[in-house]
């Protein structure tokens, strides 16, 4: 079965194949936010990722300091995540089991679990995993309060072992995109309007035009149509000269009845517009990604 990302609140024991890591990082931080917003327990077991975890939920304008402080989101350090997965599949769930025992006992409504697996478990070949995964399942059949995201990226996975994982979880969680080359992920996120993650550069800035050209036609068509079009640019981490000239150009071409807005955007990637004229483009806004701290992964 798959689901959408819009559904996590009915997803259990999930699994993602992300496109890129962008898609992974996106699907991952939605599935601790949806965590943290319905009041649960979140446990991630994290390899060296952490911060990058946490650095999509502040560009998703998710604070987390609270729920660190709080014990709601607990972030297991890579050291015990290594330990942890040396161990038999049986051994491994065990330690899951004593989270969903924790996680009752301080009163919490329910579980969320996601983090780092894939090295430690292809260490001991396809069938500790799918051992594992079935092992994973039956307990999380015996928790209905406890859900687990796993994911498998195709870099590690063969078609084969892709296989085996979508048949053993329930769920596949499916977030579309617009675009993605492992580099850039484009996504729709509502009426004219689109989320660029990653980096732009001479290979996809391209795309980024294109999909400008053809927001504001089906804008310019529809009376309904907001008469902003606006690009969530919160995780987009870097962006050449070329993209920044690019997306002044594109907005001083609009009619004066349109705006190109720029949400979300970064320090280094505003410097760049900055440069590139953004400042004088009549039918430019640039709004800066909210300068709030960003907590560590670890205390």
């Amino acid at each position: 079965m798959t689901r959408a990302i819009g559904d996590l609140s009915l997803a259990d024991h999930s699994c993602v194949i992300p496109d890129s890591d962008e898609h992974l990082w996106e699907v991952t931080a939605a599935w601790v936010a949806d965590g943290l917003a319905a009041g649960d327990r979140v446990v991630y077991f994290e390899d060296d990722t952490a911060d990058r975890m946490l650095r999509r939920l502040f560009e998703d304008r998710v604070g987390v300091r609270d729920a660190l402080d709080g014990g709601q989101l607990l972030i297991v350090p890579t050291e015990i995540t290594r330990k942890t997965l040396t161990q038999p599949a049986e051994a491994i769930t065990q330690v899951i089991a004593e989270q969903i025992d924790e996680t009752h006992a301080q009163g919490w409504p329910g579980l969320r679990l996601a983090g780092e697996s894939q090295s430690g478990l292809r260490a001991g070949g396809l069938q500790k995993i799918v051992d594992f995964e079935r092992s994973v399942d039956r307990l999380l059949h015996t928790s209905p309060t406890t859900r687990m995201l796993c994911r498998y990226d195709r870099r590690y996975f063969d078609d084969h072992a892709v296989a085996e994982m979508r048949d053993i979880h329930e769920t596949e969680l499916v977030t579309p995109a617009v675009y993605d080359d492992t580099l850039l992920r484009i996504t729709h996120i509502g009426p004219a309007s689109a989320r660029i993650a990653g980096e732009v550069d001479h290979s996809n800035r391209l795309q980024v035009r294109r999909l400008l050209e053809s927001t504001l036609d089906a804008a310019l068509r529809s009376h309904s149509a907001p008469t902003d079009i606006t690009l969530d640019l919160s995780s987009l981490r870097f962006l050449d000269v070329a993209g920044a000239v690019g997306l002044v150009h594109a907005a001083e071409e609009f009619p004066s009845t349109h705006r190109l807005v720029l949400a979300g955007v970064q320090p280094r990637v505003m410097r760049v517009l900055d440069r590139c004229g953004a400042p004088f483009a009549a039918q430019l806004v640039v709004i800066p990604l909210p300068a709030v701290e960003q907590p560590g992964a670890i205390s």
